[in-house]
């Protein structure tokens, strides 16, 4: 099975003109690039392989909600995958409960939601990773199981191990491949007949590394940050 590879690029770069320069440079089957809001409808006019993305998205169809941006509107712009509940957004006060009715609004107009769960450092010391993640999955689980049919993705991305943070060690394949073994067998415990289940890897990823998360099958792909903002780098990963 071919992996699935999602360039997140955050709040980069500056200038349309480099949003196109960059999506010309790394533009490839299996890609999904997730630009800034601003920079969505240059770059998709730009991609002739990859497929677009967005880094986040509002749960109401339409309204009076100054600053946000709806499904319909990305959808219109040719977007396809949509990234919730990133750590990033987490910790700037994102709950778990405005996850889901994202992921419910996302589900129900026919895009893929790439649901972020993970765990933090303080998880990680006192020994809570699973909880925490578990904690984090099972509302959303609860919420699928109202959609029929559908392609979701998640991805496990440890707060612990994404560069920006501070004291940051990366990730072990092992771990991953382990935690990742825990997040599906939950969810196809659930029984949830009729949605397609992918499940992804986050956190530090660069050319390094990549080889040692993808080189196992439960690990599906990866959700690259920093990386995905060198076109070298994120060709390496590709590669692999």
């Amino acid at each position: 099975m071919k992996k699935i590879i999602i360039a997140n690029w955050k709040m980069n770069p500056d200038t349309e003109l480099e949003a196109v320069s960059l999506t010309q440079k790394i533009d490839s089957e299996n890609l999904i690039i997730a630009p800034p809001y601003p920079f969505l409808g240059a770059v998709r006019k730009s991609q002739k392989l990859s497929k677009l993305g967005a880094q986040d998205v509002f749960w109401e169809a339409k309204g009076a909600y100054t600053g946000e941006v709806s499904v319909t509107q990305l959808k219109s712009l040719g977007v396809q995958y949509i990234v919730l509940g990133h750590s990033e957004r987490r910790i700037l006060g994102e709950t778990n409960d405005a996850v889901v009715k994202k992921v419910k609004a996302v589900v129900s107009l026919g895009l893929i939601p790439v649901i972020c769960i993970g765990d933090g450092l303080s998880d990680k010391i006192a020994g809570r990773s699973e909880v925490a993640v578990m904690d984090q999955l099972m509302p959303t689980i609860e919420a699928l199981k109202s959609f029929k049919s559908g392609k979701i993705i998640f991805a496990y991305e440890p707060v612990w191990a994404i560069s920006t943070q501070k004291d940051a060690k990366p990730d072990n394949p092992e771990n991953a491949r382990n935690m990742i073994l825990k997040i599906k067998n939950k969810v196809l415990d659930e029984g949830l007949k009729g949605l397609e289940f992918h499940f992804i890897y986050g956190g530090s990823v660069n050319g390094l590394n990549a080889g040692g998360f993808l080189k196992y099958d439960e690990i599906e792909g990866a959700l690259v940050g920093g990386a995905s903002l060198k076109p070298d780098e994120l060709t390496r990963i590709l590669k692999i």
